[in-house]
């Protein structure tokens, strides 16, 4: 679990409540849409107040890692991208993925979450490549191979599957409504 990527580290040790959801909050507000806030604390109730707090106001609790007695917590700015249209024509439903995937294995799943979201909980051997790194990273992919693209709506999975469409690639699918709904298998990056 040591990369998972932050884009700011908030420092709340010591801190009582209401102290670390009042600097969170101040934290957030700097942050762009999609970015990801890390938030060390010691108080341990810290988690249960961030997670209701982080759905009370439409972000999202990636999850906490315990590291002796500092919490880390890991919270993803909600982004106005997350009602956009979705123009990529070829799409499929989570149960349609979930069929493939016990009967396929000439294909890749390509989470386009940021790699924090991904480290919580993925579909097991998918490849973590943030929307925001595709572009530099399309050598890694195969345009012979279907291509079945993940992210945490259908949204960010969209835009990456008209960028890769964009760029050549032919059998691109995008899986709706992806991993805020998906019940099937998942794991973590340090099972």
């Amino acid at each position: 679990m040591e990369n998972i990527k932050a884009n700011v580290v908030l420092d709340a040790k010591g801190l009582a409540c209401p102290m670390p959801i009042v600097k969170t909050k101040k934290a957030m507000n700097g942050l762009d849409g999609g970015q990801v806030l890390e938030v060390l604390a010691t108080d341990k109730g810290s988690k249960a107040d961030l997670k209701a707090w982080a759905e009370s106001t439409g972000h999202q609790y990636l999850g906490t890692l315990e590291e002796g007695a500092v919490l880390k917590h890991y919270l993803r700015k909600s982004s106005s991208d997350e009602t956009i249209e979705r123009k990529h024509p070829t799409v499929i439903n989570n149960d349609e993925l979930e069929t493939k995937l016990e009967t396929m294995d000439n294909f890749v799943v390509l989470d386009v979450r940021e790699t924090a979201e991904f480290a919580f909980n993925h579909i097991p051997n998918s490849i973590s490549i943030p929307l925001g790194e595709l572009e530099n990273r399309l050598d890694e992919l195969s345009k012979e191979t279907e291509i079945y693209i993940v992210c945490r709506t259908g949204n960010r999975s969209d835009l990456a599957a008209q960028k890769l469409t964009e760029k050549g690639f032919t059998k691109v699918i995008n899986v709706v409504p992806g991993m805020s709904q998906w019940s099937g298998k998942t794991t973590t990056l340090n099972h």
